[in-house]
């Protein structure tokens, strides 16, 4: 059975969460990248030990280690934005607060 692979890339650890728990990043054109506390499980509930505490989920549905990135996007010349084009309504409400106030 293979390892998990990391991120095909070098990509630098950001400062932790203060928050204690996961951060996820997608990166541009590439996987999403989950450093922190995390659980992973599958779509019945059963717990997929990564093996790491940092880890690259597959976005571009090639790698051959599901749920985990193997490179396989550079290979499939898989596109996607780090970010979205524009905020989804849901995405702004949090960053207003309630009733339109900005959130401290």
């Amino acid at each position: 059975m293979s390892q998990p692979a990391a991120a095909p890339d070098p990509i630098e650890d950001p400062a932790p969460s203060t928050a204690g728990g996961a951060t996820i990043t997608p990166y541009r054109d590439g996987p999403l990248i989950v450093r922190g506390d995390f659980r992973l499980l599958d779509q019945d509930g059963a717990e997929i030990d990564p093996g790491r505490e940092t880890i690259a989920l597959c976005r571009c549905g090639k790698s051959g280690i599901k749920p985990f990135c193997d490179g396989s996007h550079k290979r499939a010349g898989f596109s996607a934005p780090s970010a979205p084009s524009r905020p989804r309504p849901a995405a702004r409400i949090l960053r207003q607060g309630p009733e339109g106030d900005p959130a401290r």
